[in-house]
């Protein structure tokens, strides 16, 4: 093997670990939150955690993909993992609930400025031929981290400390710190240009007003409370100034002429609702496989196994696939089994077996981890080095605002068709006012042991019902991602194979210092 190839190893590695350690932490402190409240306190304060990482990684990802076209990708890469460093250190070391919080906010700059640069970097260093394997390689990290982190965060928890979910960051960034500051050497050809403070401002504003509106609504206060009816007014404020101010910024930060592009604006949209419907697996099997089947947390986060290796498998898959086809044919084929994967999630019950459990997850993972590495690859199709930070971060951003928007409008079908099947289960039962109230609560091994076998039959069955209806609904996002996909038009990866904007930088380019 060559110094060169050596190199390249060892920034694939860093970009690589640098993805795992951000894409998985969401997920990971999710699952925690339960025993971190309990240590710290502030129940009332518990979604503000969540919040301040997701609002600063959405508001990050576009600004620092449009910095990284201007001034370069390895200082905002190095300075993300630096930043998502320093607030995993914070927020082992936290004392209350409002120090996580801040701390958070931190941790998320850092994963927004990580996520999108990383795909950048590797189709800045690779040539076309080689774009669809490492896309195939970075997807399956994506996959395989969004599906591991409830099983890692319920394992470090119970076994160990929720501290540790923090801390165990630190080693795994510092590796990859280290390879991306020693071997990668980019370009310099960058464009600089004056950078669009109004369009950065109003559109942080109007994610925290969209984001708040959505983690507190239906919890915190009513829909439709003038708490929250403001927050969604300040949002379409803040959202129609930032559209505005787009169309005349000499250098915007989300350009509106790459959605002129039919297969970007396609792949967009279909990122935006394959996030959508892919949340609902991630949230709800284990959901159900804990209330329904019973078992730990730690067992219920085992059983997205099969859905990982789906989605691995896929991702793989899809980079290979999409050198020798046309993006649209393979998302296609992802479209139809990740749609035929949900359909077939919407008929579980309490009779359906583990094994039949599995084999639909393996199917709806299959389906949804060709777009992990494909969407990637057609949302920067024939942008050049000085567009594809601001067309992949912009990818990044609407696949996680459908997945966050997912979660609410999902999360609120759930939990009200629960509501009505245990209200309709105890209808004139006396004393069943506190066990509808606290029901999901009450579903686990230590709790279920002392709840009466008949009543305890009613609530599985409440349960199991209002999941199966949500992978109903979920059905809705995942047929308008084929519609998007179908709009993907007839480009491929072969198509820039040896064209000018599909060369590779020149290795003296990728060097060490």
């Amino acid at each position: 093997m060559s110094a060169r190839q050596n190199r390249l190893g060892f920034v694939v590695a860093g970009l690589l670990l640098g993805i795992l350690v951000a894409s998985i932490d969401n997920t990971i402190v999710s699952t925690a939150m339960a025993t971190i409240v309990s240590d710290l306190g502030g129940l009332d304060k518990y979604v503000w955690v969540t919040s301040a990482y997701l609002v600063t990684e959405m508001a990050g990802m576009p600004i620092f993909g449009k910095l990284s076209d201007m001034y370069g990708r390895k200082r905002f890469f190095v300075l993300g993992i630096s930043l998502f460093l320093l607030g995993s250190v914070l927020c082992g070391t936290a004392e209350s609930i409002t120090q996580l919080t801040i701390y958070r906010a931190i941790q998320g700059i850092g994963g927004g400025a990580m996520m999108p640069i990383a795909f950048a970097i590797v189709f800045d260093i690779f040539p076309p031929e080689k774009r669809g394997k490492m896309g195939g390689l970075f997807g399956a990290v994506f996959g395989t981290s969004s599906l591991f982190g409830p099983l890692a965060g319920a394992y470090l928890t119970e076994y160990i400390n929720w501290r540790w979910i923090f801390y165990i960051n630190v080693p795994i960034g510092l590796v990859a710190l280290a390879f991306i500051v020693i071997y990668y050497k980019e370009s310099h050809s960058h464009s600089k240009q004056r950078i669009d403070w109004w369009g950065a401002a109003t559109l942080v504003g109007s994610i925290v007003c969209l984001m708040f509106a959505l983690e507190l609504g239906g919890s915190e206060f009513a829909w439709d409370s003038a708490q929250i009816i403001g927050l969604f007014a300040g949002f379409a404020v803040l959202l129609g100034i930032f559209l505005f101010v787009e169309t005349r910024a000499a250098e915007p930060i989300i350009s509106f002429n790459m959605f002129k592009q039919r297969l970007f604006a396609s792949s967009t949209g279909a990122g935006l609702f394959y996030g959508a419907a892919f949340i609902t697996a991630a949230l709800y099997i284990p959901m159900f496989v804990q209330g329904v089947f019973g078992g730990t947390a730690v067992s219920a986060g085992l059983t997205l196994l099969p859905m990982t290796l789906g989605s691995v498998i896929a991702a793989q898959l899809g980079g290979v696939l999409a050198n020798k086809m046309q993006y649209r044919n393979v998302m296609m084929l992802s479209a139809v089994i990740f749609i035929a994967g949900i359909v077939l999630l919407s008929t579980i019950t309490p009779d359906t077996t583990r094994f039949m459990l599995s084999v639909y997850m393996f199917l709806t993972g299959f389906g949804i981890g060709f777009s992990f590495s494909v969407l990637g690859m057609s949302s920067i199709h024939g942008f050049d080095m000085r567009q594809r930070g601001s067309a992949t971060s912009t990818m990044s951003f609407v696949r996680s605002l459908g997945m966050t928007v997912g979660i609410t409008i999902f999360g609120i079908i759930q939990r009200n068709h629960f509501t009505s099947g245990m209200a309709d289960a105890f209808a004139g039962s006396e004393g069943a006012g506190p066990m509808t109230e606290n029901a999901r609560e009450l579903l686990s091994p230590e709790k279920r042991a002392e709840i009466p076998a008949p009543i305890m039959e009613k609530i599985v069955a409440a349960l199991s019902e209002s999941v199966s209806v949500t992978f109903l609904w979920s059905i809705v996002p995942a047929g308008l991602a084929l519609v998007c996909v179908l709009m993907m038009g007839n480009a491929g990866m072969k198509d820039i194979i040896g064209n000018r904007t599909g060369k590779a930088i020149p290795a003296e380019e990728i060097r060490g210092h």
